[in-house]
């Protein structure tokens, strides 16, 4: 297109010179034939003055001579450019571009275009791109430079390329798509309208909203209940600021009131992932603040506030993890490997890709750290010297059907400190009180492994799971220990509708494997039903054995929840 414009602009010139000379040859064509007739008249006083005008005209007819070789220097100084810079990117057949095929659909429309009429050129590279969409400036050079040449074919009297047949067709065609045409204008002057009152009145340039609201109804129906059935709420609210394009800021606001139930022996596997609020009464609250930004392929994660290891690093539990939203799994335990809930709050990660974009095999390496007590400058808090945890993650995708990871965490937990505490200390978001409180209420070290890994066999079927051990070193008189957790999980997604979500999750949930007593099993089922865009109804069962890893098997708890998520 940019070569079409050259070539009319190359050659107004040229038309401008050949309007100076035709004038001029006009002119000297008029003052010899006036000499002509000077010369027949007999001398007069009259006569002498026409001799001196025609004495005057002599020399301008000099002058025209002069500029007519001037114009016709000049002609050819600008036709010599013209073709010049035209020889080598002028199209003039259809087969140059190397974009487009005789199959398609357009192709002989194209093929009069640039044969016959001559006025379209693609670009300098000899592609067409016939399926990218045209921009208004594309279409009107396009538009100008057809018209022109119509016009200069029709002030040639080509016949054999520009016919009256070709002119009523293009009436016709104007008259036939006029009221098309005045719809499609009113749509773009409504459309341009409404984007600039968007504009005009949005609060940012930068920032999106982006926010959740959760309506739960749950109660325990096991034996020994002592649960109330409760209607709770959770809000968060997503300011999401991006300011290259790549990089995102996120600063979010949650508030709710939903706190977990009572269940036997202060065990926490009762914890669903609408639990985790920084408050029970409402009040709001900056409950996640981080940052991220790409280096090359790799990415940069900073949290400054509600930082979690799963933030950064993939969990390898497609359709199940929703980062503690609304439209996963009921539970934190269906939701991700406990792993990634040991310790939490401030820091940094990277996720360091290996493998290139068209790489079947695409491997990766994360680093992580957070300190649950980063901003506390007291004795035995800060960056390094309170609650942290250190993550190392090798990521193996092959292709987009199998996922792989092993995982190291390596943390330090303060007197009094769960295991798997998010960042929060004292409480824990997952697993038995056991398994959490390991040390006896003294400090401890732990070592944790964990292997995850998820396979899509198709578009309709997940399966993943992960297995996780904690080796536990306390700095009391028998305090060490060994925390095993497991868990496979099969998701249907758009099962009934496309949207929609059946999840089955079991395992074992986190458990001390010197405790006496049976295992505290998790089984839980849960389907997603897609309302609308923004609206999902999830109904779900979680079934609990032996919650609390009692020694003398605590009656097993039936938790049922029925959530509404909003989304927009």
């Amino acid at each position: 297109m940019s070569h079409i414009l050259w070539k009319n602009l190359a050659f107004i010139p040229v038309f401008l010179g050949a309007n100076l000379l035709v004038s001029a040859s006009v002119k000297a064509a008029e003052t010899k034939e006036a000499n002509s007739a000077l010369a027949e008249a007999p001398i007069t006083t009259s006569n002498a003055i026409k001799i001196e005008q025609t004495k005057a005209n002599q020399q301008l007819l000099a002058q025209a001579k002069t500029d007519e070789n001037n114009v016709l220097e000049q002609v050819n100084v600008y036709r010599g450019v013209s073709d010049s810079q035209n020889a080598l990117s002028q199209v003039t057949s259809v087969s140059q571009f190397s974009d487009v095929q005789p199959t398609d659909w357009a192709f002989q429309a194209l093929q009069s275009l640039v044969e016959r009429y001559g006025c379209i050129a693609g670009y300098p590279n000899g592609t067409y791109r016939g399926n990218r969409a045209l921009t208004r400036y594309e279409f009107a050079a396009g538009l100008n430079a057809c018209l022109d040449r119509v016009n200069e074919l029709i002030a040639t009297a080509t016949a054999d390329l520009v016919t009256k047949q070709d002119l009523a067709t293009l009436q016709r065609l104007q008259e036939e798509f006029s009221a098309e045409l005045a719809t499609l204008r009113g749509r773009v002057d409504s459309l341009e309208a409404r984007t600039a009152e968007l504009e005009a009145n949005q609060f940012s340039t930068t920032t999106k909203l982006v926010g959740e609201a959760i309506f739960a109804v749950t109660d325990n129906f096991g034996s020994n209940d002592t649960n109330n059935t409760v209607f709770q709420n959770r809000v968060r609210l997503d300011l999401q600021t991006s300011f290259t394009g790549r990089d995102i800021l996120h600063t979010r606001l949650a508030t709710g009131n939903a706190g977990g139930l009572l269940l036997p022996g202060g065990t926490f596997e009762g914890t669903q992932t609408f639990n985790l609020s920084p408050s029970t009464n409402n009040s709001v609250f900056i409950d996640w603040l981080s940052y991220y930004f790409p280096i090359g392929n790799s990415q940069v994660y900073i949290a400054a506030v509600g930082g979690i290891h799963s933030d950064y690093t993939p969990t390898v539990n497609p359709y199940f993890e929703d980062f503690d939203g609304g439209n996963g799994a009921l539970s934190t335990f269906a939701s991700e490997s406990p792993i990634y809930r040991i310790g939490g709050g401030a820091g940094a990660g990277v996720n360091l890709v290996f493998g290139g974009n068209n790489s079947t095999f695409k491997p990766s390496l994360t680093l992580g750290y957070l300190a649950s007590q980063a901003s506390n400058p007291g004795v035995g808090s800060g960056l390094t010297e309170g609650n942290y945890a250190a993550l190392a993650q090798l990521n193996l995708n092959v292709g987009d059907r199998l996922s792989l990871a092993a995982t190291y965490v390596h943390g330090y937990h303060a007197a009094n400190s769960a295991l798997f505490d998010a960042g929060a200390l004292t409480s824990a978001v997952v697993g038995t009180s056991q398994a959490n409180f390991v040390g006896g209420g003294n400090a401890y070290v732990s070592n944790s492994y964990g292997v995850e890994a998820a396979f899509k066999p198709s578009d309709r079927l997940s399966i993943s799971g992960f297995v996780l051990l904690s080796d536990i070193s306390g700095f009391g008189a028998n305090n060490d220990g060994e925390v095993w957790s497991y868990g496979l999980g099969v998701a249907l997604p758009d099962l009934g509708k496309k949207g929609n979500l059946l999840g089955i999750f079991a395992g074992a949930q986190p458990y001390l494997g010197s405790a006496a007593g049976e295992r505290p099993y998790h089984i839980e089922g849960f389907y997603r039903y897609r309302l609308s865009d923004n609206i999902s109804v999830t109904p779900g069962l979680i079934w609990l054995t032996n919650p609390g890893q009692a020694a003398s098997n605590n009656d097993d708890a039936l938790i049922g929840t029925l959530r509404t998520t909003f989304t927009f």
